[in-house]
């Protein structure tokens, strides 16, 4: 008995209270780490909570969300986001996604990233102090790509369209990537519409008839318009993490006399712009603006099935292609397309 009380004395350590204890396993993941701060925001006019444990992802989701008001209350989504030490001061490189089914993620590197499953809204974005540098990387590379992924897969549909109305009635003006949509939408604005947005729209997915939501606190030019604008000359080029390059301005600063931040659409408009067309709106066949904008979605798997099933309610609005040279052909077939309707 006393051989195998000494074997076993060998064997078994009996805990030092003066030694530290060691860190908890799943304290390496992150997994509890506590965020003490928090702020609601009005994206979109969605209440969206913001957690976190620095007051920089705040003031930094201010300048980005800040100018939001309640207008269709809350969504019960609370983003997440944990900042960690860092030896590093400089900026991560932009985030790689990837997207399978409702499962999308963010990764910049093995210390900045993000997770979401838009299905149920979960998410958490893990960042380092090196991804606060630069605020404008943090708003546009996480803050602003996850609030509007989230809630592009629970309230509302990404349109790739801007939005002008008249006398109440909105046209959705689509096309490529260099068609004209800024140009026109704002051509249109100077000219007495109402401006609601000029690249990207929100179809509010339980709204009908139809009614989209867009950033009408700014506009976003191509470095050309400047020729184009005069009040544009003297506006420097805001760098963009991603995409090309551009001049953004509140729309306060521009000679804008209407903006809404919410338009009903009676009508979308595909935009041919060319030297040689001769201003021309030609119709397009029932159902093309379901087929079109549902070419363009970003979505994927459940999410894109839900997507295309609302873009549905669409399918009766009469659709157009506009064939122009000039601001001035195009404005006035529009005008004479909302006379129309």
């Amino acid at each position: 008995m006393r051989d195998y009380a000494t074997a076993m004395s060998n064997v078994i350590t009996l805990p030092n209270p003066k030694r530290p204890l060691l860190a908890r396993p799943q304290d390496a993941l992150l997994s509890d780490m506590d965020l003490p701060l928090s702020k609601t925001f009005f994206p979109l006019g969605f209440g969206v909570k913001i957690l976190t444990n620095r007051q920089e992802v705040l003031e930094a989701a201010e300048v980005s969300f800040g100018h939001g008001k309640p207008q269709h209350g809350s969504t019960h989504l609370e983003i997440r986001v944990g900042v960690s030490e860092s030896n590093s001061s400089q900026t991560p490189p932009p985030p790689v996604r990837r997207e399978y089914n409702h499962l999308y993620s963010m990764v910049a590197d093995i210390e900045n990233q993000a997770l979401l499953d838009l299905l149920t809204g979960s998410n958490f974005v893990w960042l380092n102090e090196s991804a606060l540098v630069d605020p404008l990387y943090l708003q546009q590379n996480f803050l602003e790509k996850v609030v509007y992924l989230l809630l592009g897969a629970s309230v509302v549909t990404d349109i790739h369209a801007g939005c002008v109305g008249k006398h109440g009635k909105g046209i959705l003006l689509c096309g490529d990537s260099g068609a004209g949509k800024s140009t026109l939408s704002y051509g249109c604005a100077r000219a007495g519409w109402t401006y609601t947005s000029d690249d990207t729209c929100y179809l509010l997915n339980d709204s009908e008839p139809p009614r989209v939501i867009g950033h009408s606190h700014r506009v976003r030019f191509r470095p050309e318009a400047r020729t184009l604008f005069p009040e544009l000359r003297d506006r420097a080029i805001a760098p963009r993490m991603e995409g090309k390059p551009s001049i953004e301005v509140s729309v306060f600063d521009l000679p804008l006399t209407d903006t809404s931040h919410e338009a009903s659409v009676c009508a979308v408009v595909y935009l041919r712009r060319s030297p040689s067309a001769g201003p021309a709106l030609i119709p397009l066949p029932h159902g093309s603006a379901t087929s079109l904008l549902s070419r363009d979605l970003y979505s994927a798997g459940e999410i894109r099935a839900k997507h295309q099933k609302i873009l549905e309610r669409l399918a009766g609005i009469p659709t157009f292609e506009l064939h122009y040279q000039s601001l001035e052909e195009a404005i006035g077939q529009l005008d004479s397309l909302v006379a129309s309707l």
